[in-house]
């Protein structure tokens, strides 16, 4: 095993890390298409903040050695990774214009293995796509493109990932990994091989459709748990009643789960049930439970935006004159992963009264939010005044903020996140 030589196909926040740690033990080609992606990581800069520079500078190399490190190249010419014996598939996944599947990026990638694809040689996937995707929908493109006939002249795996973007506690390494192969050696093969870099262990999978189920419904279960209390904070608004209260209440129960309402988006529990969905619908099944706790969370942004508007009307602002601050553009608390945000639908509710509104986020690339969203993020909100501020990212900057300094006449703050002093809000998610 440790005569392998693995090619990692993406360099985001799955497959950087994954890179990274395999680099310890074996000679790994790291791949991604952005040419500006890789320059910076030979830079030993992360934009993701998943792996510190000290140890990209410890693992890259010029040149690639099994016994000797550090072994980690990184290239975005995929040609260089023709010497691979496993590739390992790390592209994203996200939904189109429609929340359908959008498997482009896992297509594109295939395809590249495909045409460089030796006899012997073993393709996992990591990227989280509906259960079959793999054999139903990346084996035919193998096939094609690389003239071999599966699991005789080439194999395939999956193995789920399971990254927390911005958590420095659950690692990859410290995270229980499933695996799963294409025939029961190769499934041992799979295990063995990530059981040589996964300290929390690993669970080996009946099968990859099983594997890829299990990533499916990870995520699934945890949108639903939200969408109940989201719902909950929805019904809760229309009767005057605290939802976080109610939360702590109902929690003196030993058996109540204390899940909290708030925004849903980011790369996976806001994409996940789509392809959960899209596979039950084209067997003929409407996944009624998946597709209303969806829709739920779906409304958040909205409703977030006209609430601050209506609490506005009532303290007497005229809407069109008022200048209001959203708080956080990432998808989550400390971490610049800007990757299916909802505050993106907070800001275009705002938007549409015609208000003027900025954003401040001391976490998100600034480029990356104006390309993506056409969002000016501001430099600071030092001697600025507001009339309405959104709380909506959690990040640990905003703990320390002295709101009385932001705030005009008759503020209205509105805290999506329970951690502003309830006495400066007139109202929270």
């Amino acid at each position: 095993m440790a005569q392998e030589k693995i090619a990692i196909i993406g360099l985001g926040y799955v497959g950087l890390p994954l890179a990274v740690e395999f680099a310890k033990k074996y000679a790994v080609i790291g791949f991604d298409v952005n040419t500006d992606r890789i320059n910076n990581l030979k830079k030993h800069l992360d934009h993701t903040l998943q792996v510190p520079s000290s140890e990209l500078k410890n693992t890259i190399s010029k040149k690639v050695n099994a016994s000797e490190g550090p072994n980690l190249l990184l290239t975005s010419h995929f040609e260089e990774t023709a010497t691979a014996t496993i590739y390992i598939v790390t592209v994203p996944t996200p939904i189109d214009a429609n929340k359908n599947p959008d498997l482009k990026y896992l297509h594109s990638a295939t395809e590249m293995i495909a045409k460089v694809l030796k006899e012997g040689d073993l393709v996992i996937y990591e990227s989280t796509v509906y259960p079959g995707c793999t054999e139903e929908d990346c084996v035919p493109i193998l096939e094609k493109y690389s003239g071999l006939q599966y699991n005789k002249g080439f194999f395939c795996g999956y193995s789920p990932e399971r990254i927390n973007p911005g958590d420095q506690v659950n690692t990859l390494t410290k995270i229980k990994k499933v695996t799963s192969g294409s025939t029961p050696e190769v499934a041992q093969n799979v295990d063995k091989l990530y059981q040589s870099i996964i300290t929390a262990g690993t669970h080996l999978a009946p099968s990859i459709k099983v594997a890829e189920a299990s990533k499916a419904i990870e995520n699934a279960q945890r949108d639903i748990n939200i969408s109940f209390v989201n719902e909950l904070a929805l019904m809760f608004d229309r009767m005057d009643v605290d939802t976080h209260d109610v939360i702590e209440a109902a929690s003196t129960k030993w058996n109540f789960l204390p899940f909290k309402p708030g925004l849903v988006g980011g790369h996976c529990i806001g994409v996940d049930p789509y392809y959960l969905k899209y596979k039950a619908e084209s067997l003929g099944y409407h996944p009624a439970v998946v597709s209303s706790g969806r829709d739920v969370n779906d409304q958040m942004g909205v409703f977030v935006g006209a609430k601050l508007i209506k609490l506005m009307l009532k303290e007497g602002h005229q809407i069109n004159q008022s200048k209001i601050l959203i708080l956080g553009i990432t998808f989550k608390e400390n971490c610049p992963d800007t990757r299916n945000t909802k505050v993106i639908d907070i800001y275009r509710e705002l938007k549409s009264y015609d208000a003027e509104v900025d954003v401040y986020d001391p976490w998100a690339n600034k480029e990356q939010v104006k390309k993506e969203f056409d969002i000016d993020l501001k430099d600071t909100i030092e001697n600025e005044k507001y009339n309405g501020i959104v709380l909506a990212v959690g990040h640990r900057e905003f703990k320390s903020l002295d709101f009385k300094d932001l705030s005009s006449e008759n503020v209205v703050i509105y805290d999506t996140k329970a951690l502003i002093d309830r006495n400066l809000v007139k109202g929270r998610l």
